[in-house]
C-alpha cells in the first residue's frame, strides 16, 4: 500500500486543483490516531483516480472513518476521464482496491455526485448539504443577504474592529467557548491545532479574524482556510457574554470579502451543517444549498452493532 500512497502523492502534485481537504500535506497533518492511505487507479504510468482514506483499528477491526479537521474526501478523478462511463469504471475498481474493512464511512466532496457504483458494491448514502455563495459579484452578494444580516454587520462594525492576526492559542479559546455554549469538550487539542495551523500556514492556506472592541475583549474568532476553487469557514468561536454586538456575523462577512477581493477565488463554502440554528444563518446570507453524499457500508455486525449503540451509526 505504500506503492499507492506514494503514487496518491504525486496525483496531488500533477492535480492541484484538488480540495485542500483531500491534499497529501493536509492529511499528513490532521490523521491522528491512525493513518491514511488512498486506492488509485494508474494508467500508462499516471493516476487517473483516487479514493484517499483514514484508516483505523479498533481491537480487531479495521474501518475508514473521517479525519479531525477534514469536512469531505471521497473519490477524485483525473479531469480528462470525469464522463459517466468513466466513473462507473474507476469507482469500482478504486472500492477494490480497498484494504479488508469492517466499515467505511465518508463524506465525499460535493463535485462528486454520481454514487451509483457505490450503490452496486453493497454502500449506502444520505445527503448531507454545506452552503455555499457564488462572489462572482461582491456587491450582488451583500445585497442578497437577509435584512437582520446587514443590520448586525453595521451594528457591529460600530462596536468591533476586525483584524487578521497570528494568535492561534487566542483562537483556540475562542473556539473552545463555543463548545462550552453547548456543553460539549471542544474535539481536539491545543497540540492538535497546531499541527494543523502548521501545515496550512506552510502552504499559504488560511487566515485567522478576531474582532475587538476598543476594551480589548474579543468578541468573535474566525478560521478561514482555502485552495485553488474555493474558501472554507472552517472554525469560529465566540464569547458567550458578547455575541450580542453581532460580531460574529461581521467576521463571516469579512471572511467572504477577503475570499473575493484579496484571494479572488469563486467560491466560499460555509462547511455546512445540519442543525436546524445554523442551517437558518448560512440561509439569511443568501448561501444556497449545496448537496453531498456521506457514503457508508458495514462488513462487521460487530462493528455496526458497536456504533449503533454509541449513536454513530
Amino acid at each position: 500500500m505504500n506503492d499507492q500512497r506514494a503514487a496518491y502523492r504525486r496525483f496531488c502534485r500533477e492535480q492541484p486543483h484538488l480540495p485542500v481537504f483531500v491534499q497529501d500535506w493536509y492529511l499528513d497533518a490532521v490523521c491522528e490516531g491512525g493513518t491514511w492511505n488512498a486506492a488509485v487507479v494508474e494508467e500508462n504510468g499516471k493516476v487517473i483516480a483516487a479514493l484517499p482514506y483514514f484508516l483505523k483499528k479498533k481491537g480487531p477491526l479495521q474501518y475508514v472513518t473521517m479525519p479531525p479537521f477534514t469536512k469531505h474526501m471521497g473519490p477524485l478523478l483525473h479531469p480528462d476521464y470525469n464522463e459517466l462511463k468513466d466513473q462507473h469504471k474507476l469507482y469500482k475498481l478504486l472500492i477494490d482496491k480497498l484494504p479488508p474493512l469492517s466499515s467505511f464511512k465518508q463524506n465525499f466532496t460535493w463535485q462528486a455526485s454520481n454514487w451509483i457504483p457505490f450503490y452496486w458494491k453493497g454502500f449506502a448514502q444520505t445527503t448531507r448539504y454545506t452552503y455555499q455563495l457564488d462572489l462572482q459579484d461582491i456587491d450582488q452578494v451583500y445585497r442578497n443577504f437577509n435584512r437582520n444580516i446587514r443590520r448586525n454587520i453595521k451594528k457591529a462594525q460600530q462596536q468591533v474592529k476586525v483584524e487578521i492576526k497570528e494568535d492561534l492559542e487566542h483562537f483556540y479559546l475562542m473556539n473552545q467557548l463555543s463548545y462550552e455554549r453547548q456543553g460539549l469538550p471542544i474535539p481536539y487539542s491545543l497540540e492538535q491545532l497546531r499541527r494543523h495551523d502548521e501545515a496550512l500556514s506552510t502552504h499559504q492556506s488560511r487566515a485567522i479574524f478576531f474582532a475587538t472592541d476598543p476594551m480589548g475583549q474579543t468578541h468573535s474568532a474566525a478560521y478561514l482556510i482555502w485552495d485553488r476553487q474555493s474558501s472554507y469557514y472552517h472554525l469560529s468561536g465566540d464569547d458567550t457574554d458578547l455575541r450580542q454586538s453581532g460580531a460574529g456575523i461581521l467576521l463571516a462577512w469579512e471572511a467572504i470579502r477577503y475570499t473575493a477581493e484579496i484571494l479572488a477565488l469563486p467560491l466560499f463554502d460555509f462547511e455546512g451543517s445540519m442543525m436546524p440554528n445554523v442551517e437558518r444563518i448560512r440561509r439569511q446570507f443568501g448561501a444556497r444549498q449545496q448537496p453531498y453524499f456521506f457514503v457508508w457500508r458495514y462488513s462487521s455486525k460487530l462493528m455496526e452493532w458497536m456504533d449503533a449503540l454509541k449513536g454513530s451509526r
